[in-house]
Formats: C-alpha cells, structure tokens, sequence
C-alpha cells in the first residue's frame, strides 16, 4: 500500500512541475551525468525513451550518438515480464505501443546482449539514498538488473528522495543517482552511514 502511496506521489510530483523548473533541472541533471566517470566509460548506454512529463531521455540519447556511444533502448513483453534491449540509431527506428510507450521496432532495429552494455539509466519516480526506487511497477528492471553486470543509474530531482523506500526481496538498487546537486554513490554512502 505503502509503495502505491509513493508512486502516486511520484507521479505528481513530476507532473506538477513547471517548465521552467523542469527544463532548469534537467539541465543540471545532464551536466552531471555528461560530466560523470560512469558516462565517459561507457561504450553502450541503454536507457527507456521518455514520456513528456518524465526527464527528457531523447537529449541523452543525441548525446550519446554525438560522443560515438551507442543507445541502446528497450521492448518490453508485458507477458514474460522481461526486457531486450536493442540498438537505436535514428528515432524513426521507434514505434508506439501500449499507452503510448515508444519502443523499438524489432523490424528495424538489432537486439543487444545483456552483456555488452557497460550503463543503464534506470528510470523510476521515488527514490532513497540506498540506491532502491519505486517505479511504475512492472518489475521490469528489477528482473533486468539482477545479473547485470554493468552500472546502474538513476537520474532525478533532490525533491523525489524520501528517506526510505519500501523494498521487497526481489527489489535492486541502482548504484549512483544523479541529482541537480551532483552524484550519489550509493555504495560510499552506505559506507558512510
């Protein structure tokens, strides 16, 4: 109950946003992820293509194919519950799905290994400082993430951290989160606290 609490939470925050405060944020958020040692070595960035009313995936995505980088995005089988990530390297390789999600279409796009991705951007709308998040409640990079054995991380605003975050057994944190006011390592703040 705890955690749909918190999703909804979640969810308004980032609606309730503004553009002027989101575009600012957001700016913050990419200087940091684009200045971080996660970003410089990685070769393959998987990340989700974004919503409106989420942090804007698309200037990471031009980014990283403006660096050489490659993106990396994925479909999800709401049947198995589990994701593929495959390479992306125009927009016009997307196709709308169910609620209007963009993934890519498996016609014009190639599948990736698990282990040839070095970063996830791991998406979400509630976080805590132990790196666990609440996100739409698909569960989909929860499975993802659990013998990934790249970086994970998770861009967001300082005003979607909570104190704790509700977590079952099958639950992964992230390992860094980027704010506007810089990156968390979640293992050195564990370490800390």
């Amino acid at each position: 109950m705890e955690k749909k609490l918190l999703r909804e939470k979640g969810k308004l925050l980032l609606k309730a946003m503004d553009q002027h405060e989101k575009q600012f944020i957001e700016s913050r958020l990419y200087e940091e992820l684009f200045q971080s040692k996660q970003w410089e070595e990685a070769e393959t960035v998987a990340l989700t293509v974004s919503f409106s009313h989420e942090w804007d995936t698309y200037t990471i995505i031009e980014e990283a194919w403006s660096c050489g980088k490659q993106t990396v995005v994925p479909k999800c089988d709401p049947i198995t519950k589990k994701m593929t990530f495959y390479k992306l390297k125009d927009f016009i390789q997307l196709e709308t799905v169910y609620y209007g999600l963009k993934e890519p279409s498996p016609e014009l796009t190639v599948p990736v290994s698990k282990d040839d991705i070095q970063l996830v951007i791991v998406p979400g709308l509630i976080y805590d400082r132990k790196g666990f998040r609440i996100g739409y409640g698909g569960g989909f990079y929860d499975r993802y993430l659990k013998d990934f054995n790249g970086v994970s991380l998770s861009i967001l605003a300082k005003k979607q951290l909570v104190d704790e975050v509700p977590t079952e057994s099958y639950d992964v944190p992230v390992h860094y989160l980027i704010t506007e006011n810089g990156l968390i390592d979640i293992h050195s703040s564990l370490n800390e606290g």
